[in-house]
């Protein structure tokens, strides 16, 4: 049981890398895109991009805490790991639904007009 309360531990310990690591990559790629803003090469669908990308990487992150939770569970099944589970199952529902559906709009808008998503 010790073994599995560790490997819970490194599973949260990476979903909040991951969560991290998607951050700054959707922090860089905003200050790339202000900096492109006050050269006049703006484009609106890059914060669009941006959006999707870091939600691509909050969602991993919380199924890396799903699968650390359900493991705590395993250990020590109670009413309070039981809560948080079904909280974060429904929070990572709730947010792949809308970024699925964002991605599937900016895929759709790609194609009908790939002149607006150039992005060099």
């Amino acid at each position: 049981m010790i073994l599995i309360e560790e490997l819970s531990i490194i599973i949260s310990i990476i979903s909040i890398i991951v969560v991290v690591y998607g951050t700054l990559v959707a922090a860089g790629a905003f200050v790339r895109t202000e900096i492109r803003r006050i050269r006049g090469k703006y484009n609106f669908q890059r914060l669009r991009m941006i959006r999707a990308d870091l939600g691509t990487y909050l969602l991993l992150g919380l199924e890396l805490l799903i699968a650390a939770d359900i493991l705590k569970t395993v250990v020590e099944p109670g009413l309070n790991e039981l809560g948080i589970l079904a909280g974060i199952v429904l929070l990572r529902t709730v947010l792949s639904y809308f970024l699925n559906k964002e991605i599937l709009e900016i895929d759709h808008e790609r194609h009908e007009h790939p002149e607006v998503f150039d992005l060099q």
